[in-house]
């Protein structure tokens, strides 16, 4: 029986109230008045398609863009972002799908998402840089600078687990040959318990002398796997496949074998030169992981380690990100700045009036080369033996810019908080960018959702 004082649910969909769903309703609009972004990612999505006219109909380039700016702001995994855009709401009518339709699954997400380029990514936050300028919320007089790392997604590399990695994963694949193929047989050992039981012994060794021993017999086995895959990438561009459809997944799957074979082969002679011979292996010739070979070491302030790469951050007085920069290797921030700057002169058609930057972008060289470009002030937050005079107009210009130059570590702090920056959950160099891009866009459209908002 109804209840007196219960109410009939009605019929239709009541707007929410809640500052959520302002942002939301204020990034749609801004993205509805940039078409061209879902121009852009549309030829990305049918870059490798023949006939674009034919096949089922899948997510729309506006669905695909929308959908990843919700990932990245949620920091949802694909199989939590398939259920809550459609369980949601505010996430339906922000990713345009209607409410008969059943929504899409992870992996039609995950295949759309990562389909957008790096380039893509970039040439998007430029519009919206662009945007931010037009509306007076950005104009780029005054910017600031720092570098942080974004973290691969692998685990803390040694020699041993690597080693261990190499054997668990080709002694997998060889299993997997041999599931995949009638007719062929791949003679191997499995190795992976007596491995793992080496691995473990390294890092509980007493003493350099045992240590060597339990990485001694760890290379050996290592060595055992991969003549074990080598014969076998060897039979499957042999084997007389009677299929071309089998044949084509043979050359596939012999390639993806001799990858990880390349890899491993690496990781012996890095660890060989080091615990045999007791040579030091620059980093730069070292691999510290085979799922995500690209992954560099990065050193800082001589204390903390970590394992990714290195990205060089500008942004504005706004908070919004103008330029990011993905840097090969680790170099010196000093080493960099020239090319910060001028890539604020493609950006905006002129450079900036004045600039904040971090005390290791600091030089002599650096401050003259930014004055010859008519930067008016220049503030490096470590003097580092340059005066104020030459920096600044005045003592005072110079404070006011180093505490300004403090609001990027606040903004760089916002991105690994909010939006995943912290580490990479992508696989790929490409990817990698990929994602270190669409974390800035989605957080550069949320930045300007709230000041337009501000503004009306």
């Amino acid at each position: 029986m109804r209840k007196k004082n219960q109410k009939q649910m009605p019929l239709m969909d009541r707007s929410i109230d809640h500052p959520r769903a302002y942002e939301l309703r204020d990034i749609s609009r801004i993205l509805d008045e940039i078409p061209i972004i879902n121009k852009m990612v549309l030829q990305d999505l049918t870059r490798e398609v023949e006939h674009r006219d034919r096949g089922a109909e899948g997510m729309s380039a506006e669905q695909v863009v929308r959908a990843a700016i919700v990932k990245q702001m949620e920091e949802f995994s694909y199989d939590d972002l398939a259920f809550h855009i459609v369980d949601s709401r505010c996430y339906r009518s922000f990713c345009r799908i209607g409410i008969a339709d059943k929504g899409f699954g992870k992996s039609t997400l995950c295949s759309n998402i990562k389909a957008i380029s790096p380039e893509t990514w970039e040439a998007t936050n430029r519009i919206l840089v662009a945007y931010g300028e037009d509306n007076k919320i950005e104009k780029g007089r005054a910017v600031r600078m720092d570098c942080t790392v974004v973290s691969s997604n692998i685990h803390d590399p040694s020699d041993s687990s690597l080693l261990w990695d190499s054997v668990r994963v080709l002694t997998r694949m060889l299993a997997q040959i041999n599931e995949r193929f009638e007719g062929l047989k791949i003679s191997f050992s499995d190795h992976t318990k007596r491995a793992k039981r080496r691995m473990l012994g390294v890092m509980n060794a007493n003493g350099e002398k045992a240590r060597k021993k339990q990485y001694l017999d760890l290379l050996k086995m290592t060595g055992k796997v991969v003549n074990y895959a080598t014969s076998a990438v060897s039979i499957l561009e042999t084997f007389p496949f009677e299929h071309v459809s089998v044949w084509d997944c043979a050359q596939r799957m012999a390639e993806d074998l001799q990858q990880v074979i390349t890899l491993t082969q690496k990781v012996i002679d890095q660890t060989t030169r080091r615990v045999v011979y007791g040579d030091s292996v620059a980093a730069c010739e070292k691999i510290f992981s085979i799922f995500e070979p690209h992954t560099d070491i990065i050193i800082k302030d001589r204390r903390d380690t970590f394992y990714g790469h290195k990205v060089c951050l500008s942004g504005g007085a706004s908070n919004l990100i103008t330029d990011c920069l993905i840097v090969d290797g680790n170099p010196a921030d000093s080493t960099l700045t020239d090319q910060m700057l001028d890539r604020q002169e493609q950006i905006y058609g002129r450079y900036p009036l004045k600039v904040a930057l971090d005390g290791g972008f600091a030089s002599k060289d650096n401050l003259a080369s930014a004055k010859g470009k008519n930067i008016k002030d220049v503030c490096f937050a470590k003097k580092r033996g340059l005066e104020i005079e030459e920096m600044c107009r005045s003592e005072y210009v110079y404070k006011r810019l180093r505490r300004f130059r403090a609001g990027i570590e606040s903004g760089i702090s916002w991105l690994k908080r909010c939006f995943g920056f912290a580490r990479c959950t992508w696989k790929t160099l490409r990817s990698f960018k990929s994602y270190v891009w669409a974390s800035i866009v989605s957080a550069n459209l949320l930045t300007l959702a709230r000041s337009s908002d501000a503004t009306t």
